[in-house]
């Protein structure tokens, strides 16, 4: 399928007194229509800003280089004004921490509507949306419209900001950590609605740290290490074997699995090696990892892996 959204060598650095921290690295990713992509990472490795790139939401001391398409549209050469109808109608973001998403002195069915009404739906359609939307949460629209943010547990703070997002069944959903602070029960509830909404036609982009759920979404998977995408392919044949070093120690460091910490520190972002960032911590390190940084090599059917000892495929 054609894609909805393609994004090319994406890079973004941050300006700081210390240097630039370069929180993003020659990212590549496509989406089509109703295609998930999971991005998943350790903290720090360069998922969230990937999101807020997509949307343009970084702060004024970010460099950014590469393009972002949607629709044929380049995103970071649209003026502000452009690039805000885009977020109102056609993007949704689901933010990683929703008490600061939320106006705390406003009643949140205010809130809900002003979001709905931003999306193109008219009060009563908004209504009967945001019901919905909110009974599939465990939520009454009546009893949490009436509250203030700082009335709601995280999450079910989390659960409005779900609902907010997708209200008006935008072309592509960006998930920042959807499930943060919720149970078990209700990150299978909304790992089924983001399964309906993709089901429906948006391409869905899902940030997480959350290994269970991105099993349960299923789709495309990119794993990110210190700012560069590391492997990327479908979702079913990492968590069936990782092709990089970096995502097998991830995997044998859960509890569920190994429990095996992997060793040593992430580098620093400001002094990114030229060579293979993992290279340190890697347990299959040979001379080579140390002297280049490699590419995407095809590792596996519909598999890309920057690691050196898939070059000879």
């Amino acid at each position: 399928m054609t894609p909805l959204l393609d994004v090319n060598e994406l890079s973004v650095g941050f300006r700081t007194g210390r240097g630039v921290v370069q929180a993003l690295s020659g990212a590549s990713i496509d989406l089509a229509p109703g295609e998930i992509l999971l991005v998943v990472g350790e903290s720090g490795s360069g998922k969230t800003v990937l999101a807020h790139s997509l949307l343009r939401l970084l702060p004024r001391n970010a460099g950014v280089s590469g393009s972002v398409m949607l629709h044929g549209q380049d995103l970071l050469a649209l003026p502000p004004r452009a690039m805000r109808r885009i977020r109102a109608r056609r993007l949704a973001l689901i933010p990683q921490t929703p008490a600061s998403a939320l106006n705390p002195v406003r009643r949140l069915g205010g809130q809900l509507l002003e979001a709905a009404r931003a999306r193109g739906l008219t009060d009563d359609a908004a209504r009967r949306r945001l019901r919905t939307l909110l009974a599939e949460l465990d939520l009454d629209l009546a009893a949490v419209g009436a509250r203030y943010a700082h009335q709601l547990s995280g999450g079910m703070q989390q659960r409005v900001v779900n609902a907010m997002a997708l209200v008006g069944e935008p072309d592509v959903v960006i998930a920042d950590e959807p499930t943060s602070g919720l149970d078990s029960a209700l990150v299978d509830t909304t790992a089924q609605q983001l399964l309906d909404i993709a089901a429906r036609g948006s391409a869905l982009l899902v940030i997480t740290h959350d290994l269970r759920l991105a099993e349960r979404l299923g789709g495309r998977l990119a794993l990110l290490y210190a700012s560069r995408i590391v492997e990327v392919g479908p979702s079913a044949a990492f968590f069936a074997g990782p092709t990089h070093p970096y995502g097998r120690e991830l995997l044998r460091a859960l509890p569920e699995r190994e429990g095996k910490p992997i060793p040593g520190l992430s580098p620093e972002l400001t002094a990114l090696p030229a060579h293979c960032a993992f290279a340190a911590r890697c347990p299959d390190r040979f001379e080579r990892c140390g002297g280049a940084l490699p590419d995407l090599y095809p590792a596996a059917d519909g598999v890309l892996s920057r690691c050196f000892s898939h070059a000879q495929r």
